[in-house]
């Protein structure tokens, strides 16, 4: 009895985006801490410690930023993260907004 060969077909193309389309990446959200007249430097230096488990030296440079400039980014990621960090910075007395990074 002869062998047979088996047959071996291209395989079909793949429904695969094309090259030129580009692939819309959503900007990252980010929580701000605005300066206030009423929270000393050093409780704001004591929060970002304390909530964000940064160094101290991150958490003071971030106190400088906010008090020197008046806003400091504190943090990044998903809206749902974002939003969660601006009411813990809210309930510690901060002045917290969040809002997609542009």
């Amino acid at each position: 009895m002869p062998l047979t060969s088996v047959l071996s077909t291209a395989p079909a193309e793949l429904d695969l985006p094309q090259q030129d389309e580009q692939t819309q990446v959503e900007s990252p959200w980010v929580t701000i801490v605005w300066n206030d007249p009423v929270n000393l430097m050093s409780y704001v230096t004591f929060v970002f410690g304390e909530y964000f488990h940064y160094s101290r030296a991150r958490c003071e440079q971030l106190m400088l930023q906010v008090h020197t400039e008046g806003r400091a980014v504190v943090s990044s990621g998903t809206r749902d993260a974002m939003e969660r960090d601006t009411e813990a910075m809210q309930g510690y007395g901060l002045w917290a907004t969040f809002q997609q990074d542009s």
